[in-house]
């Protein structure tokens, strides 16, 4: 296992001699075999580049690189470098403490510093054949941090009075919560508006598109 990077400048560094490598490339170079599914090379993806760089949170609600705060993101990009699709960001509690805040949340944790690690992801090239983009170091400025904090105020008050059901991906500006499981048959312990349990689809947050493209888009 790689050792974690001691400073943001030797993980950019990392970052930055991936960049042009293709994945099938880079998964040889430690012997790992390539999943042969859409589904599997999701997850895979990410797992590989976490490796390759370093990162040692696992599955802690940490960024990846702890001792850096700073949260890996991989963004499959279309042949013009936009985002063709919403980045995962973490799991939503079914029904966080009423006294929960913007300053202490996992999101705010892990969106404070990321690495975005763009990869190719054109609709007829096989996940092997898929190249490494230039990474960036980013950390939201005063006008990104107030969009994600509504959005992030609006629908966890939501989850706080039990209203789940009233939850759609069309809310949040730049962030929405959306269910993340396997298939519908997957669901997580919650509650309704009266506080009583029930089972509902797990969510996450996410980040759109349009929000990753232009920090993608920035200057640097």
């Amino acid at each position: 296992m790689t050792q974690p990077p001691a400073t943001e400048a030797e993980l950019l560094a990392r970052a930055h001699a991936l960049a042009g490598l293709r994945l099938g490339e880079l998964a040889a170079s430690l012997n790992l075999a390539v999943p042969t599914t859409p589904r599997q090379g999701k997850g895979w993806m990410g797992q590989l580049l976490e490796t390759v760089l370093g990162a040692d949170a696992g599955n802690l609600p940490e960024p990846d690189f702890r001792a850096l705060g700073v949260e890996l993101k991989t963004i499959p990009v279309d042949m013009a470098g936009r985002p063709k699709e919403s980045t995962y960001v973490c799991r939503a509690p079914a029904r966080p403490e009423p006294a929960s805040r913007w300053e202490d949340s996992v999101v705010r944790r892990k969106l404070t510093r990321v690495l975005w690690l763009p990869i190719e992801a054109a609709s007829l090239a096989p996940l092997p054949a898929r190249r490494i983009g230039w990474a960036r170091l980013w950390s939201p400025d005063t006008q990104a941090e107030a969009l994600l904090r509504s959005d992030w105020e609006e629908l966890t008050a939501l989850l706080v009075l039990g209203r789940q059901e009233e939850i759609s991906a069309r809310l949040g500006s730049v962030m929405q919560l959306r269910p993340k499981a396997a298939d519908a048959s997957v669901t997580a312990p919650a509650f309704d508006a009266d506080g009583v349990p029930a089972t509902r689809a797990p969510l996450a947050w996410y980040l759109r598109a349009a929000f990753t493209g232009g920090i993608l888009a920035e200057p640097g």
